[in-house]
């Protein structure tokens, strides 16, 4: 499992080593004051998608499954619309339209809650499919110890299930840190918005695109990192 991370770290030291010798170490100085503002507001708003759709993953997965049939057909629309549209667009609804029906959301609140939910109906299959991979044999082996059907989900299913969430789990985090991107069209200020404004300024473009790029690649390491370790402690 672990044996490609020194691949990836050595990838992520060769981009960097790259990026000194594109970016000197003058450039740096000037630049990386403001784009680390831009990471700032990219960190806060991958976290909090990041949290929002892991919920609403659990919660659509769960209900897909085991739900009464009206929350299961809610369920459905919910994964289908978010699947179906762009996520460009479900953040210009939220953050334009909205207002119309008297809903108004600052730009944070909105990327937050735009990539969360759009991520979590990708989740939510995720959830839906490692549910349906565990073992018939398991639920029987519940239900002979006299289980409920919830015991069984909580303590003998969904524990087996989370280790097979976790590798593409990781995946759609990095989907969603990419799409952080997304919000600097609705006025935040994230690492990309920041990127352009300094290579407006600074018309150093190699410089400054080249350090966005090797950020974004560092905190994709990180998340790879992180969710391979979680991995390994879970099946443990």
């Amino acid at each position: 499992m672990f044996r490609s991370l020194p691949l990836l770290l050595v990838t992520a030291i060769v981009a960097f080593a790259a990026g000194l010798h594109v970016a000197s170490f003058t450039a740096m100085g000037e630049l990386l004051p403001e784009l680390l503002r831009g990471v700032r507001v990219t960190v806060l708003v991958a976290l909090g998608g990041s949290l929002l759709a892991m919920v609403m993953a659990l919660l659509a997965g769960l209900a897909k499954l085991h739900a009464p049939r009206p929350l299961r057909w809610l369920a459905v629309a919910y994964i289908e619309t978010f699947r179906g549209t762009s996520a460009l667009v479900q953040l210009f609804w939220l953050f334009f339209v909205l207002p119309h029906f008297g809903i108004t959301l600052n730009p944070m609140t909105v990327g937050i809650v735009a990539l969360g939910l759009n991520v979590g109906a990708y989740g939510a299959e995720v959830v839906r499919g490692a549910i349906g991979g565990v073992a018939k044999g398991q639920w029987e082996a519940a239900q002979a110890l006299n289980m409920t059907h919830t015991q069984a989900l909580r303590r003998i299913v969904l524990p087996q299930a989370f280790v097979a969430m976790i590798p593409p789990w990781g995946n759609l985090l990095i989907e969603l840190l990419k799409a952080t991107s997304l919000v600097s069209l609705i006025t935040l200020s994230d690492l990309t918005f920041k990127a352009q404004q300094v290579n407006q300024n600074t018309l150093r473009t190699v410089e400054v695109f080249s350090l966005v790029l090797l950020m974004y690649l560092a905190l994709s390491v990180l998340i790879t990192v992180g969710t391979r370790a979680l991995e390994r402690r879970v099946k443990r």
